[in-house]
């Protein structure tokens, strides 16, 4: 059992252990049982709590054994985590090492500019590629190890200020420092607002100039930095938010910076060291890749019996991974399975279960129901794909319902075509709509009391071992974050109201409106299951009832509601980071806030570069492949959503009005699994996640089923059976294997990407590189119904 084991190994470990609080020993037998019973309410539905710890301390509690409920907690909740995944990743420990140093600010400033200048101007190409934090991360060892062997460790003194180049060792702490400020630059992706200017730019031609661009994309970084501050007490100081992702990051760090080889007893007889494995598993994944990457791209999507019928219109929409329902999931590419979804080798079970349901009932079973009923005019459409279509089965020409000043024009639109979805597509829209209701019930129901004790105590709650160890430090002050958030929120209203952005300044307010209520929410879901819910859609949903007709007012509205949320959530997710590895929150606060002003100036500066000097740039036809592909969909949804608008979709007589009975089925669903969670505390109930049976399909499409069912697979395997019956190599290996997987494609990606696609040279032309990706579900024209030229399908009025 999970505490036999923490019994053995609660005062392992070096460094520096904790004080324990004077407090605790005079405590009387009962208020330490009261103190147990408070850990047992607040983790009752904790699904990553194992089961035999409350078993342990609910028996404690029933036969009132003060002596046992003393042992209980003292391994619990002052000695380690409660987590097992957490303690085989984080030390309990702090070393007295230095973090806010020359060498930390210099590599990661260096690293923030590169980063920040390739990942924006290769997200103006397709197909593009990222640099992403794990490449950092790795990037920046050497970096460090090489600086210490240029400069000397002495301290200079100049005009009174005293500095040490190299004040010992390149260590952890530093390291953190660096990933941190890279992950809050461009942790995801390109600046989110430079696609918002270049479809303003190049697709309607308005010009707001460097000083518009500066501060837009200032604000879309930082503005959410204030509220991830403020969340803290909720989403980064309590122990049960543990933040699957930097559990990863944290075993890289150590296994970078610590190569002591493993105990065989702890490991199910593996002695081999974190830093080995990692390599021998990185060099794996770097040369596998060039197969599915380059020489043989059918093992990404083995969908082999597509091969053998790839005209079969039935077979390539059952078993294609593509277009289709994907249901012979088989690859070998790693990239498929942690592409869109991230490592499934992070993510808890009770996660993947809940996604994989979610994805069985509605993408398969929901789904196949109105593929085959022909509802939906589905017979004339794919199953899957991110398009939108005219009724003659074409994709659908935003450009057809705009005047000549950008703006919907009615007459046109009916003279052209009402707008369909493939299936998926549709389905994923009624799913998003479920989750963003089933969040706010779900997080009120399980964690209400919790975020009212929580919001009523601040610093002063319940701590654990980290938390106490973080105690040490001075935290940064919460009216560092107000100030800061406040200055974000008036320079956010001089950007759109100082210019022609169509938004009104009542509309912003309720924009900044959708952040600040469901940033705790989506980011407690995001805290315990690793998946992050998304606002996108509801964004677009409220702005097109709002400001009808308005594509840039879309495009600004969706900007700051979805991305500052998007965006606090990256920071806190680094300031857990910064906890876990005990990072003074001062030193977090400024690299973070350094770096994320530092890389919005770098990629405008580039952005504005690329749109100056690279010739035709944005149109289909660059030599170069710079097509802005970003660019383009966030053109095509403001025309969708901000011109045509989701009246016309959602609403009345529109073909899908029937998708608006998600909101009430996201409401109520969450209070029938905590009904009965409460009745069958113990049963399956306990793990099931409505906001996640929702919402974790929210990269449906672009991902396909075959994406999912692939992942829940590796998953699956990892982290229920290996878990279960390896559950010591799991602990030691687990996100290693991960991380290595991860870094070991993103270098070899890389290198393929700037070796043979920069410079155009072809795949070998055999059947694994041709006829296997020229099927019916590949060409995504697995269609029922094919119209004759001049033909169209569905109703002759429309909404």
């Amino acid at each position: 059992m999970v505490l036999k084991f923490l019994r053995r190994h609660a005062r392992q470990g070096d460094d520096v252990m904790p004080d324990k609080d004077d407090g605790s020993v005079g405590e009387s037998g009962v208020d330490l049982l009261n103190s147990l019973k408070h850990f047992e309410k607040m983790h009752r539905f904790d699904p990553n709590l194992p089961l035999d710890e409350l078993d342990e301390v609910e028996t404690a509690l029933n036969t009132a054994n003060v002596e046992k409920g003393a042992e209980i907690e003292q391994i619990l909740a002052e000695d380690n985590s409660p987590y097992p995944e957490v303690r085989a990743s984080v030390r309990n420990t702090d070393a007295d090492m230095p973090a806010n140093t020359i060498r930390a600010w210099t590599i990661g400033l260096f690293l923030c500019t590169i980063g920040s200048a390739v990942n924006m101007l290769l997200s103006l190409r397709n197909p593009s590629i990222l640099l992403t934090t794990l490449t950092i991360q790795l990037v920046a060892y050497p970096l460090g190890l090489g600086w210490d062997f240029i400069f000397p460790d002495r301290t200079f003194n100049l005009f009174g200020l005293k500095f040490n180049f190299r004040p010992g060792p390149f260590n952890y702490k530093e390291h953190v420092v660096i990933v941190v400020m890279s992950n809050a630059a461009y942790g995801g992706g390109a600046l989110y607002a430079t696609d918002v200017i270049v479809a303003q730019e190049k697709f309607y031609g308005q010009h707001f100039g460097w000083g518009f661009h500066l501060l837009f994309g200032i604000t879309t970084l930082c503005t959410g930095y204030g509220l991830a501050g403020l969340a803290r007490r909720f989403l980064v100081w309590p122990a049960a938010m543990i933040w699957p992702a930097d559990l990863v990051n944290c075993t890289l760090f150590y296994t970078l910076h610590d190569h002591s080889p493993s105990d065989p007893a702890r490991t199910n007889g593996w002695s081999i060291s974190r830093y080995r494995w990692f390599l021998i598993v990185f060099s794996g994944s770097f040369l596998w890749y060039w197969f599915p990457g380059y020489l043989f791209q059918g093992l990404a999507w083995f969908c082999w019996l597509t091969w053998i019928w790839p005209d079969s219109v039935i077979v390539n929409q059952i078993f294609g991974g593509q277009s289709g329902y994907g249901l012979f999931p088989l690859t070998f590419d790693w990239t498929i399975i942690s592409g869109y979804l991230q490592s499934p080798l992070v993510t808890p079970f009770h996660a993947i279960s809940n996604i994989l349901g979610g994805i069985t009932i509605f993408f398969v079973i929901v789904s196949a129901a109105i593929r085959y009923t022909g509802m939906w005019y589905s017979d004339y459409l794919p199953v899957q794909n991110y398009h939108a279509y005219d009724n003659s089965g074409h994709y659908y020409d935003a450009k057809s319902v705009l005047d000549e000043n950008f703006h919907f024009d009615e007459e046109k639109y009916h003279a052209y075509s009402p707008l369909y979805l493939s299936t998926q597509f549709a389905i994923a829209y009624g799913l998003s709509f479920a989750a963003v209701a089933a969040v706010i019930v779900h997080v009120a129901l399980y964690y209400g009391k919790t975020i009212w004790a929580q919001w009523k105590l601040a610093r002063h709650q319940e701590d654990d071992v980290h938390m106490r160890l973080m105690k040490k430090y001075r935290d940064a002050e919460d009216w560092w974050y107000i100030v800061l958030f406040a200055v974000m929120l008036a320079l956010s209203f001089v950007v759109v109201c100082a210019w022609d952005t169509s938004l009104p300044w009542w509309a912003f307010i309720i924009c900044l409106a959708i952040p600040m209520i469901w940033t705790i929410p989506i980011g407690i879901v995001q805290a315990i299951t690793n998946f992050q819910l998304g606002l996108n859609v509801l964004t677009e949903y409220i702005v097109g009832y709002m400001v009808p007709g308005r594509p840039l007012a879309m495009m600004m509205f969706k900007n700051y509601g979805y991305l500052v949320m998007s965006q606090a959530l990256y920071f806190t997710q680094d300031l857990k980071l910064g906890h876990y590895m005990k990072v003074p929150p001062r030193v977090m606060f400024s690299s973070q806030l350094v770096a994320s002003i530092w890389s919005a100036i770098v990629q405008i500066a580039v952005m504005n570069w690329a749109l100056g000097n690279i010739p035709d740039i944005c149109t289909d036809t660059q030599p170069n492949k710079f097509t802005c592909p970003q660019a383009k969909v966030f053109y095509t949804a403001s025309v969708i959503w901000g011109a045509i608008g989701p009246a016309r979709m959602f609403s009345g007589q529109a073909l899908y009005s029937s998708l608006q009975w998600f909101w009430l089925v996201g409401a109520v669903t969450p209070i029938i699994s905590w009904l009965l969670a409460r009745r069958y505390p113990r049963s399956v109930w306990r793990y099931v996640n409505f906001p996640l049976v929702f919402g974790g399909s929210g990269m449906l499409p672009p991902a396909t089923v075959f994406i999912y069912y692939c992942w829940g697979i590796v998953g699956t395997i990892f982290n229920f059976f290996i878990r279960r019956r390896k559950s010591g190599w799991w602990l030691q290996y687990n996100y290693v294997t991960s991380s290595a997987l991860d870094v070991g494609l993103l270098c070899s990606t890389i290198v393929i990407f700037f070796a043979l696609f920069m410079t155009h040279t072809k795949a070998p032309d055999w059947f694994g590189n041709n006829e296997v990706l020229s099927t019916l579900d590949m060409l995504g024209k697995a269609v029922k119904t094919k119209l004759a030229p001049g033909e169209t399908f569905g109703p002759t009025e429309w909404p």
